[in-house]
C-alpha cells in the first residue's frame, strides 16, 4: 500500500479520535455506585444548626413567674424609694439597656437590645475592652535584627490602647540558624590554591535584641557567627602563601548599632503621639459610659415617676368609677321610684362602665387608645428591666416617694458655665480635638527629610575553632586557633558610621496633602463643638422653661382640680334635689377626673423637668450621690504597683526638655461648686428652692403684659397660680397593702368646700354589672380570685438572688438583689 495513503488514514482515524473525546464526550462525570440522592448539599450545607454554646442563665430568667394580668394578681406591694431603685439598678447593670445622646424621653429599647449585638450598647466592659485593644500586626525586624515599623512611620491613627501602643518600645529578640552547601565544577583547574570540583559547607548563626526609644531612635546588640568549610587545597603557611592555612574556619562578631533619626520621626514628641491617642480613646471610651450610666440613672428616674402616675391614675380611676356607680344607682332608684327615665339610667350605667374600663386599663395597660397604655404593671415591668429584676416575681413595686411641690430655681449664667464643662458628650468632643491636634504635629513632622544617622561597633574573633584552642600559639590563622578566645582578646575592632538622606518626593503632595486634611479635620472638630455648645444651651433653654412650665401647671391643674371637685359636689346634691339632669353630673365627673390626673402628670412632670436640667447642666450624677471610680484589683496588681513606684523613685528622672510631649490634659474633671467659682455666679448650684408666691415672671400685682413698652399689651390674671397648692392626697403607701385595699375607694379628703355625702361603693373590677345597692358592696376581697392579703414585711426580695460574696481584691458580678431597706 501507498506510504502516503497509510499516513492519510492514520491522521483521519486520530481525527475521528479526537472529535468524538471532544464533541461528544457527557458533561458530568459517571461515578461507581452512584446514586441521585444529594443529602450531602440540599440536607446539610443549609440546614440550621444550634451553636455549641453553654451559658448559664440568670435566675431572674429561669424563676421568672407568670406576668400580672387582669384575674392574676397575686403578689405583695415593694415600697421602694427613687434611690433604692437607682441603686438596684447600678448593681445589677452589665449592659445599659438604654441609649446614648440627651434626649428628654427615651423609648423602650429591649426590642433593638435583643436583636442588637454586644458593641451597639453600653457596658460595664467597654473601658476595659478599650484598653486591651491590640493591632493584628506584631512588631518585626529586619535580617540583621534592627526594629523595623511595619505600619510605617506615620502611626498616629492609634486606635488600641496604652499597652498597645506602648508595645511599640519593647525590646525584641531574633535569631536565626542557617546552613548551605555548594557542590559544582568551576571553570579553573586544579592547583596548589584552586580546585576544578569546588565543594563547601556554609553555617551562619544570629542571636540579636533591638529597642526603639522614645527620642525614635533604634538600639540593637548583634552577635554572629560564620562558620565555612570547603575542599580548597590547604598548605603551611611557610610552604605556600596563597593556600589555605586550614580547611575550615570560624568569624564571631558582637555588634552594637545605634540608628537614630536626626530630622524626621526626631523627638519623644512626635513618637509619643501614638501612646497619647491611645490614652485619650481611653478617656473617650470613659466618657461614653458616664453618658451610659447617666442615661440609665435618668431613665431610672422617669420610669420610677411613670409607675407613680400610673398608681395615681388607678386611684383616680376607683375614685371615678365609684362616683359613677353611686350615680347610677340612685338613678335606678328614681326610675323605680318614677320619677327618673330609662334614658338617665342607662347613661349613668354607661359611664359607669366608661370608668370601669379606664380602671382595667390603669391597672393592666391597652393597646387601645387611652390616657395611659402601659398601666401600673407594665410601668413595673418597665421598671424592672431597669433595675435588671425578674419580669414577674411575687412582688409589685410602688414607688413611695412622692414628687416635690417646691419651686426651684436655676442661675441661668451658672447652669450653662456648668453645663459646658461638665457635659460628658462636649468632653468627648473636646477629647477628639486633641486627638486632631496631635495629627496636626504628626503630619507636619512627616514632611521633613528623613535623614538618619547609623553608629556601628563590632568586635570581631576568628579562628580554626570556635571553643578553647587547640594546640599552636592560638593566633588565627594558625590550626587550633579559637575565635571566642581572639573575641574576647579585642584585638580586632570595628567600626562604620552611615547618614542617610531622603528627602520628600518632589512637589511633597501626599505630605502636604496630609498636612492639609489634618487642619480641616481640626477645623470641622471646633465647628462641631462650637455648634454642639450652641444647641446644648438651647436644650437647656428649653429644659429651664420646662420646669418653669410644668411648675405653673401643677399650680393651675390642681387649683382645676378643686374647682371640679367642688362643682361634683354641688352639681350631684342638685340631682339628688331634683333640680338638675343627670347628664350635668356626670359630665362634671369625667372633667374631675381629667383633672385629677392632669395634676398627677403635671406634677410627675415637674419632677422630671428638675432632673432633665441636672442631666443637661451634667450634675445629675453628682447631685444622686453617685461617684464613678475604678473597681478594685486582684492583690498582685498592687504589689506589682508597689514595685514599679519603687523602682521609679530609686531613679533618676531625665529631663527631654524641648521634645516632650505638650499637655493634652488639664486634670482631673472638677466638680459643679469648682466650676461654679471659676465661672457663674456663686448661686447654689443645685437650683434655689423659692416660696410660690414668689415667681418672676408676675408682677407685683399679679398681671403679667406681653407686647412694648410703647404698644398695647395684653394682660394676663397670672393671680391663681400664685396661691399655694392646696391638694392634700393621700401617699401611695396608705392606699393598703394589697390591690383589693389599693381598690377601694380613699376616704374624704378635707378640701375646698365640705363633701356631700355620696355613698361609694367599691365592687371588683373583674365584676361586669354594677352592683344595685351600696350595701351590696362588701366584698371580702374574693372577687379579686387570686389575689391575697399579706402583711408588709419589713425587707421583700425578688425570688430570684444571689448570695456569692465577691473575693476580697478580686473583680466579680454583682450581686444581683434590691437593697434591704
Amino acid at each position: 500500500m501507498n506510504r502516503s495513503l497509510i499516513r492519510l488514514t492514520a491522521q483521519l482515524q486520530l481525527g475521528i479520535t479526537l472529535l468524538i473525546a471532544s464533541g461528544c464526550a457527557p458533561t458530568q462525570p459517571f461515578f461507581l455506585n452512584e446514586s441521585p440522592d444529594l443529602n450531602y448539599y440540599l440536607n446539610s450545607a443549609t440546614r440550621i444548626e444550634y451553636p455549641d454554646v453553654d451559658v448559664e442563665s440568670l435566675p431572674e430568667t429561669t424563676e421568672s413567674l407568670p406576668p400580672l394580668a387582669i384575674g392574676n394578681h397575686d403578689y405583695q406591694f415593694w415600697d421602694l424609694t427613687l434611690e433604692e431603685a437607682t441603686n438596684i439598678a447600678l448593681q445589677n447593670a452589665k449592659f445599659y439597656v438604654t441609649t446614648s445622646g440627651i434626649a428628654e424621653a427615651r423609648q423602650n429599647v429591649a426590642d433593638q437590645f435583643i436583636s442588637g449585638t454586644a458593641d451597639q450598647f453600653g457596658s460595664i466592659y467597654d473601658v476595659a475592652i478599650q484598653q486591651t485593644t491590640t493591632q493584628s500586626v506584631p512588631l518585626t525586624v529586619d535580617s540583621n535584627g534592627n526594629r523595623t515599623l511595619p505600619r510605617g512611620v506615620l502611626r498616629a491613627n492609634q486606635v488600641g490602647g496604652v499597652e498597645d501602643a506602648l508595645a511599640e518600645f519593647d525590646a525584641q529578640a531574633s535569631g536565626f540558624l542557617s546552613y548551605s552547601n555548594t557542590d559544582r565544577p568551576r571553570n579553573s583547574g586544579n592547583s596548589a590554591v584552586s580546585t576544578s570540583l569546588f565543594q563547601s559547607d556554609d553555617v551562619t548563626a544570629q542571636a540579636a535584641i533591638s529597642k526603639r526609644f522614645a527620642t525614635g531612635g533604634v538600639a540593637t546588640l548583634r552577635h554572629q557567627m560564620i562558620y565555612g568549610h570547603n575542599n580548597l587545597p590547604t598548605a603551611p603557611l611557610a610552604l605556600n602563601s596563597a593556600s589555605r592555612v586550614v580547611s575550615s574556619d570560624y568569624t564571631v562578631t558582637m555588634e552594637a548599632q545605634v540608628q537614630q533619626p536626626l530630622m524626621r520621626n526626631r523627638g519623644t514628641l512626635v513618637n509619643r503621639i501614638p501612646v497619647v491617642l491611645a490614652s485619650l480613646n481611653e478617656d473617650v471610651s470613659i466618657a461614653e459610659y458616664e453618658i451610659q450610666v447617666r442615661n440609665l440613672v435618668r431613665d431610672v428616674e422617669n420610669a420610677y415617676w411613670d409607675l407613680y402616675v400610673s398608681y395615681r391614675n388607678v386611684a383616680t380611676a376607683v375614685v371615678a368609677r365609684n362616683s359613677a356607680m353611686a350615680t347610677q344607682q340612685f338613678a335606678q332608684l328614681a326610675l323605680e321610684n318614677g320619677t327618673g327615665t330609662l334614658q338617665e339610667f342607662s347613661q349613668a350605667k354607661g359611664q359607669y362602665f366608661q370608668f370601669q374600663a379606664q380602671l382595667e386599663t390603669a391597672l393592666a395597660g391597652s393597646n387601645l387608645p387611652g390616657p395611659d397604655g402601659a398601666g401600673v404593671y407594665g410601668a413595673e415591668n418597665r421598671l424592672r428591666e431597669l433595675m435588671g429584676l425578674a419580669a414577674t416575681d411575687g412582688l409589685l413595686i410602688r414607688p413611695i416617694d412622692e414628687p416635690t411641690l417646691a419651686r426651684v430655681e436655676f442661675d441661668w449664667f451658672e447652669s450653662v458655665a456648668q453645663m459646658l464643662y461638665l457635659s460628658p458628650e462636649l468632653r468627648q468632643t473636646k477629647t477628639r480635638i486633641k486627638q486632631q491636634e496631635l495629627e496636626v504635629i504628626s503630619a507636619k513632622n512627616q514632611i521633613l527629610p528623613e535623614v538618619n544617622l547609623s553608629l556601628l561597633y563590632r568586635w570581631v574573633g576568628v579562628g580554626d575553632t570556635l571553643g578553647p584552642p587547640d594546640g599552636g600559639t592560638g593566633v588565627f590563622p594558625e590550626p587550633g586557633s579559637s575565635a571566642l578566645g581572639s573575641l574576647t582578646g579585642g584585638d580586632f575592632q570595628e567600626g562604620a558610621v552611615r547618614l542617610e538622606v531622603t528627602p520628600p518626593a518632589f512637589g511633597a503632595r501626599r505630605e502636604l496633602a496630609r498636612i492639609q486634611n489634618a487642619k480641616l479635620r481640626i477645623v470641622r472638630e471646633r465647628s462641631k463643638l462650637q455648634e454642639d455648645e450652641r444647641l446644648l444651651v438651647s436644650k437647656l433653654s428649653g429644659a429651664v422653661r420646662k420646669a418653669r412650665s410644668h411648675y405653673q401647671l401643677t399650680h393651675t391643674n390642681a387649683q382645676q382640680w378643686q374647682a371640679f371637685e367642688t362643682e361634683v359636689e354641688t352639681r350631684l346634691a342638685e340631682y339628688e334635689a331634683g333640680t338638675r339632669d343627670i347628664n350635668v353630673v356626670l359630665q362634671s365627673q369625667q372633667r374631675k377626673a381629667q383633672a385629677e390626673i392632669s395634676y398627677y402628670r403635671s406634677l410627675a412632670e415637674y419632677s422630671k423637668s428638675l432632673s432633665y436640667v441636672d442631666y443637661l447642666k451634667g450634675t445629675l450624677l453628682a447631685n444622686s450621690g453617685i461617684t464613678l471610680r475604678e473597681g478594685p484589683w486582684n492583690k498582685k496588681a498592687y504589689w506589682d504597683a508597689l514595685e514599679r513606684a519603687r523602682e521609679r523613685s530609686a531613679g533618676k528622672k531625665l529631663q527631654y526638655g524641648v521634645t516632650r510631649p505638650g499637655v493634652v490634659r488639664q486634670g482631673p474633671v472638677r466638680d459643679a461648686d469648682s466650676v461654679s467659682k471659676i465661672v457663674g455666679s456663686g448661686t447654689s448650684t443645685h437650683g434655689q428652692t423659692l416660696p410660690p408666691g414668689e415667681f418672676e415672671m408676675n408682677a407685683a400685682d399679679g398681671q403679667v403684659f406681653f407686647g412694648d413698652a410703647n404698644g398695647d399689651s395684653l394682660p394676663m390674671d397670672m393671680g391663681i397660680a400664685r396661691d399655694p397648692i392646696r391638694i392634700e392626697d393621700q401617699p401611695l403607701v396608705e392606699y393598703g397593702s394589697s390591690t383589693h385595699e389599693m381598690l377601694q375607694a380613699p376616704q374624704p379628703i378635707d378640701r375646698l368646700s365640705a363633701p356631700v355625702n355620696v355613698p361609694t361603693p367599691a365592687p371588683s373590677i373583674e365584676s361586669v354589672q354594677p352592683l344595685r345597692s351600696p350595701a351590696a358592696s362588701s366584698s371580702d376581697g374574693a372577687s379579686w380570685g387570686t389575689a391575697r392579703r399579706v402583711q408588709p414585711a419589713a425587707y421583700t426580695a425578688p425570688a430570684a438572688t444571689s448570695v456569692a460574696e465577691p473575693a476580697e481584691y478580686s473583680p466579680q458580678p454583682v450581686r444581683r438583689k434590691p437593697i434591704p431597706r
